[in-house]
């Protein structure tokens, strides 16, 4: 076995298992390995009863609390906590999701995939953000170059941009989110939102601002900022990229996103959006207090730090 192991470069003991499973009595001291093969896909493929099949009192609280609308994550928190004595009645999140998307007699019905957050009835294949090709000519300056001082919140003018797209991804309003006072400034689109003119409205939207309030932009790497090079001279310390499928590194974005989703639900068409409406909405939210400044509004807070 010693000597096996050295050849195939593998150690000794992982010899030894493959010759103490695969070779049994009554093939008499002879390994065949085909054979060996061959009752190593049998093991591999040997049916097992998932414990959300074989415990119904399991299945029942998972159920149940899949009615609250509560996430595998939140369940499979929430088993541990009821049952800490029974491992074997705790699951991970990922056994949760399975289990309602690959559907099977007596586990958990696909139906129930309506109550989660997405309601999506089949899972989405997703690529890693190293699998995504550049889609800039001009090579993007990455979020973990930009300067610390960003991650304080300590000053105004870093601010946060996406699109906030319509139906049919044929319509948008631009968003910027100042990381400090929460400020939000609705830049409209209704020429479109390719590169050339989100540039263009970006430029003349944060043109009316003072420099103090330029410092910085993060935005995803969607195609629309292909001249993120003809915007970094607006901001004294440049344009910066988040990481794709990386949406907590721009937190206030997607935050403020959802709170506009109010007033722009999803599904909609945004150009029929007039550039007043969209004023009255910027207003609206910028005079909102907010509880993470304290209670006051974004447009106090950001006029405050422009004359400190």
């Amino acid at each position: 076995m010693t000597e096996i192991a050295s050849r195939i470069g593998r150690s000794t003991s992982t010899v030894s298992r493959e010759l103490r499973r695969n070779m049994l009595e009554h093939d008499k001291g002879v390994y065949d390995a085909n054979m060996a093969h061959h009752r190593s896909r049998e093991r591999a493929t040997r049916p097992r009863r998932p414990k959300l099949q074989t415990d119904a009192e399991l299945r029942a609280e998972v159920q149940a609390k899949l009615d609250l609308e509560w996430s595998p994550e939140q369940i499979a928190a929430h088993l541990r906590i009821r049952w800490p004595d029974q491992p074997d009645r705790h699951l991970c999140h990922e056994t949760i999701y399975r289990a309602l998307y690959q559907g099977a007699k007596y586990t958990l019905s696909r139906t129930l995939t309506k109550k989660l957050r997405t309601g999506r009835a089949l899972r989405k294949r997703r690529r890693s953000g190293s699998a995504r090709a550049p889609r800039f000519q001009t090579p993007a300056t990455p979020i973990h170059d930009r300067p610390v001082v960003v991650e304080l919140r300590e000053r105004v003018g870093d601010w946060e941009g996406d699109l906030v797209v319509g139906r049919g991804n044929k319509s948008a309003v631009a968003t910027l989110v100042d990381r400090c006072t929460r400020l939000l400034r609705l830049v409209p689109l209704p020429d479109g939102h390719d590169s050339a003119k989100v540039c263009n409205a970006i430029t003349a939207a944060m043109a009316t601002l003072p420099g103090q309030a330029r410092m910085t932009l993060t935005w995803d790497q969607g195609t629309e900022m292909a001249r993120h090079h003809e915007l970094a001279p607006l901001f004294q310390d440049g344009v910066f990229f988040a990481y794709p499928a990386s949406p907590w590194q721009r937190g206030t974005k997607e935050n403020t996103n959802g709170l506009l989703r109010q007033y722009l639900p999803k599904g909609t068409d945004l150009s029929v959006h007039t550039h007043e409406e969209l004023r009255a909405i910027e207003d609206r939210l910028n005079s909102r207090p907010r509880k993470t400044l304290g209670w006051r509004t974004p447009a106090h807070a950001f006029a405050a730090a422009l004359t400190a």
